[in-house]
């Protein structure tokens, strides 16, 4: 197992290297974990792009200093603050058309297990109304309401499959309000309460120990199997 730290300095040459690690993994058939914080973004979905008020959205995104982009993996659009985690688990495949239940519940176990690390009772499924909805995600209790903290999402090629999600570490009020008018311009049902966090959960909210405890259950818990890379750029 290959651990990849850090991120490059821009949008564009940071996706280049998770590209890059996947590539890897097909070549040399050697899983590999990335767990890091992305730039300050907003990442749209395949879906998004099709929609009729996708260049409104985009508007609001910049206007509220997110810069937009699209992305392969996931569905609908995600905010990422500075202090939001993504996370990726590349594996060889040899049969692209089985085990994708499988490295789906092994992702969200160990997630779950990250986030009792950190104090946080967490859980499968999200309230009705989450951002990028979806099959696999991950709520906790944010006070008096199940909040979303997690969403995960699979790409599946002929040589390697890629499981890869976000975490909301902290900055709830500020995702929930450009998510609200983004979605809204987009015509997706979207209740801005529904947006959890590590911290609103009584997590530990330091983004950089979040950082660890996932990349630690994702990689495995053995440190002598592990390489770490640091990639930055």
């Amino acid at each position: 197992m290959r651990v990849y730290r850090g991120r490059a300095d821009t949008i564009e040459a940071d996706r280049t290297l998770s590209d890059r690690l996947v590539e890897r993994v097909a070549s040399h058939g050697e899983p590999a974990v990335r767990v890091w914080r992305p730039h300050r973004q907003i990442a749209f979905g395949r879906r998004d792009t099709a929609a009729d008020g996708y260049d409104r959205a985009r508007e609001i995104a910049e206007a509220q200093g997110f810069p937009p982009v699209e992305r392969e993996v996931g569905g609908r659009a995600v905010a990422y603050t500075g202090s939001t985690l993504a996370f990726a688990r590349v594996t060889p495949v040899e049969d692209p058309r089985s085990g994708l239940q499988d490295r789906y519940d092994a992702a969200t176990e160990d997630l779950l297990a990250a986030l009792e690390d950190l104090g946080v009772d967490a859980r499968e499924g999200e309230p009705q109304g989450s951002f990028c909805p979806g099959t696999h995600s991950v709520q906790a209790d944010c006070g008096e309401r199940a909040g979303k903290l997690a969403g995960l999402a699979q790409r599946v090629r002929a040589d390697a499959a890629v499981v890869a999600g976000v975490l909301v570490v902290r900055d709830r009020a500020e995702i929930a309000a450009v998510l609200d008018p983004v979605y809204d311009a987009l015509g997706v049902a979207f209740d801005p309460e529904t947006v959890g966090s590590v911290a609103d959960a009584g997590g530990e909210s330091d983004p950089s120990s979040a950082v660890e405890r996932v990349e630690a259950a994702l990689a495995g818990r053995d440190p002598d199997r592990v390489t770490r890379v640091d990639q930055r750029e």
